[in-house]
């Protein structure tokens, strides 16, 4: 039985990242509606964290935190290219342990919702965080960390970080929220259907 669960683990795993890495570097990866680019990279962390616990969400929030830190290193960001130019080590930071964060606190989260609730409820609330969490640590780390660079000062323009930080994400974060608890709600179903999702620990006395 523990031999089935860790290749059924391994297989998830190998396929979450699998699936990362595709949105990450293909136009898979966005929904382009008008102006608006929508990105999908949050939803395998949050499904990694409702199959695999906080230490499956961490392992693909690090992944997608590492291709993330490599668009630096290409063309694919410019913000996050002169973000590298300025210090390279907090630009690794910034884009990176913030995904890892937040897939390990989304496997507590769905831990947490899920013995209060039922599984469709607890992965929507997962993928709702998922992309609210990335948003929140990503910008909180851009701002603590380069928001006294002249780049970052040109950027805000003299405004309130709160005022800044909302106009920057603007309607993006807004949509990637609602997609990913969409999307993350049926998958997390679906995959409760198929016994990919882990039984509930039993509360002893």
């Amino acid at each position: 039985m523990n031999t089935t669960n860790n290749t059924s683990k391994l297989v998830i795993l190998g396929l979450m990242t699998g699936i990362l890495l595709l949105i990450a570097y293909t136009p898979l990866g966005y929904l382009n509606i008008g102006p608006l680019a929508i990105t999908f990279n949050v939803i395998p962390v949050a499904i990694a964290a409702i199959t695999l616990g906080p230490a499956g969400g961490a392992a693909i929030g690090a992944v997608f935190g590492m291709t993330s830190f490599l668009q630096c290193i290409g063309i694919s960001s410019a913000m996050g290219a002169m973000l590298f130019s300025i210090n390279p080590f907090l630009a690794f930071v910034q884009r990176f342990v913030p995904r890892m964060l937040d897939g390990l606190l989304l496997g507590y989260i769905f831990q947490f919702v899920r013995r209060r609730t039922d599984v469709y409820m607890a992965s929507l609330v997962t993928g709702f965080c998922s992309a609210f969490l990335n948003t929140v640590f990503f910008m909180t780390a851009l701002v603590v960390l380069f928001g006294n660079t002249e780049y970052m000062q040109g950027l805000i323009g003299g405004k309130n970080i709160i005022l800044f930080v909302c106009g920057f994400v603007g309607i993006n974060a807004v949509c990637e929220m609602v997609s990913s608890t969409i999307l993350t709600g049926a998958v997390g179903a679906a995959l409760y259907r198929a016994k990919f999702v882990p039984a509930l620990e039993k509360s002893r006395g």
